[in-house]
């Protein structure tokens, strides 16, 4: 049997610093109901879809970028690279729900993008999954001042503002689901100080596909992932990993 083609996607770690703390990260949980990663916390984010490719040259990270600011004002009602806020933004976001194309919203708003909003993190592209498999984009960006999400009520059902190292705390207190993916990516994200030093380290590594890969390690199989992306941690054990 054929290994289905990955289906390329973008998602967005929206970070603001808070004066004498750890820096925060916008993350949403995502209904119980969703086939993919149904209950776990995640950034925002979700599939590139045909019609973000109509804002760009074609090329897959511009579209990429797209469905990132897309997704993030559809899931939590926040626009990234793009000057919009207040009722405009919740009209735009009810429109989108609605189903009316984003090229089309634009275009009639006079609204363009700054996709260089968007600083290059990751990517991730997993095989050999019994579900299906997403080729990721991951993207940091500044919060916006001022910035007021609302959960979207049906794809997820909360979203907060928290620091790397709390989230995985409650994780692993038991108080909140973390996929592998996500896991790995709050531990980077778990070293910086504030947005001006995560973008600083992400713009020191290529982005390069991550495929996890499988190890046996004394005794037991490990879930891998490749040294050198800027990951301190980059292997769980299989019996702990969370693989969506």
């Amino acid at each position: 049997m054929s290994t289905p083609d990955p289906i390329p996607a973008a998602t967005v770690v929206v970070m603001r610093d808070v004066p004498g703390g750890l820096p925060e990260i916008l993350m949403v949980e995502r209904s119980r109901a969703m086939a993919f990663a149904g209950g776990a916390l995640v950034f925002p984010g979700g599939r590139i879809d045909p019609g973000d490719h109509l804002l760009t040259d074609s090329h897959s990270d511009a579209a990429a970028r797209v469905a990132a600011i897309r997704e993030t004002i559809e899931e939590a009602g926040l626009a990234i690279g793009l000057d919009c806020a207040g009722d405009a933004l919740a009209a735009l976001r009810a429109e989108l729900h609605a189903g009316t194309p984003f090229v089309q919203l634009l275009a009639e708003a006079g609204l363009a993008l700054d996709l260089e909003a968007l600083v290059p993190f990751a990517r991730w592209l997993p095989y050999g999954l019994p579900h299906r498999v997403f080729d990721t984009r991951f993207y940091l960006a500044r919060a916006p001042e001022g910035a007021a999400p609302q959960v979207d009520g049906s794809e997820n059902v909360r979203l907060c503002w928290i620091s790397a190292q709390r989230a995985l705390d409650l994780a692993d207190r038991g108080q909140a689901m973390l996929i592998y993916p996500t896991r790995r990516n709050l531990e980077r994200l778990a070293q910086f100080d504030g947005f001006e030093s995560a973008m600083a380290h992400a713009r020191r590594f290529p982005i390069e596909p991550i495929t996890p890969f499988v190890e046996f390690r004394g005794g037991v199989d490990w879930l891998c992932i490749p040294e050198g992306l800027g990951y301190p941690v980059t292997a769980e054990r299989m019996d702990r990993a969370i693989r969506a």
